[in-house]
């Protein structure tokens, strides 16, 4: 029995070195169970990253959502645009805008009534630490029945975007739709009517507040101060020399027809 044991084994060992395409076929089948393990591990880490990038950057956001905005303006009043109380008038508002941030910001005004409102200037562009008083008109209309208004509270509002912008751009009010993503919502104010039957230090400010915004608008409007040479018709420039030099002679004529 041993001895037909043996045989068999020799038997084995001689079929399998004449047929060595079994120990290729052997260790292929080996190499590409360990390949398609490699490649299974590394679809998994790789889909392990790109859910673990999507997560952090759904965190990123709610976060973001969650922080209030950065604010670039500040605005006097904070809260409400305070407007006197006269039915049937276009009553005058104004707010000042300050630039706080180190760069350069344009602004621009919304309104949930357009029809009934307007502000003056609508948007604009301020340099960091620039200021600017903007007013604002309304129609303020007759209540009905000429019923005595007891609630001077609006359902008016007005929002106060702000964007950064590069030096030296030009204000379209295009930008906003364009940048949609930086843009920042300032502040929302609501419309509150002052009664101008009573004093108070609310409507004394919104008294102020128009007077230098008028002041602002005038001077906004005179051209800066030309510090270059003095034109007269086309093209004739007068050298302050030749100036003073025509006025010595003038003088010396008058003195001889005095002498005369």
């Amino acid at each position: 029995m041993a001895i037909a044991d043996r045989q068999q084994r020799s038997y084995e060992r001689k079929m399998f070195s004449l047929c060595p395409f079994w120990q290729t076929s052997a260790t292929m089948n080996n190499s590409s169970s360990s390949s398609s393990t490699q490649n299974l591990n590394h679809n998994g880490n790789r889909h392990t990253e790109l859910v673990t990038a999507k997560r952090s950057t759904t965190v990123t956001s709610i976060v973001r959502s969650l922080l209030p905005p950065r604010r670039r303006l500040r605005l006097d009043p904070t809260n409400n645009l305070y407007f006197p109380y006269e039915p049937g008038t276009q009553a005058r508002s104004a707010i000042r805008l300050k630039n706080t941030s180190k760069s350069h910001v344009a602004f621009k005004f919304q309104t949930t009534a357009p029809k009934s409102c307007f502000m003056r200037p609508p948007g604009g562009i301020l340099a960091p630490g620039e200021s600017i008083i903007a007013t604002v008109f309304k129609f303020v209309e007759r209540p009905e029945n000429d019923e005595v208004q007891v609630d001077l509270k609006s359902k008016v509002k007005f929002k106060i975007m702000s964007l950064k912008v590069t030096a030296g751009i030009d204000f379209l009010p295009e930008l906003f739709d364009e940048q949609r993503d930086q843009v920042t919502v300032e502040r929302i104010l609501r419309v509150v009517f002052l009664d101008v039957q009573r004093p108070s230090l609310a409507l004394e400010k919104l008294r102020r507040q128009l007077a230098d915004a008028e002041a602002d608008l005038e001077a906004r409007k005179k051209p800066p101060p030309d510090t270059g040479p003095r034109v007269v018709g086309e093209g004739l420039v007068i050298d302050e020399w030749k100036e003073r030099r025509e006025k010595y002679l003038a003088r010396q004529q008058v003195e001889m027809v005095d002498s005369t």
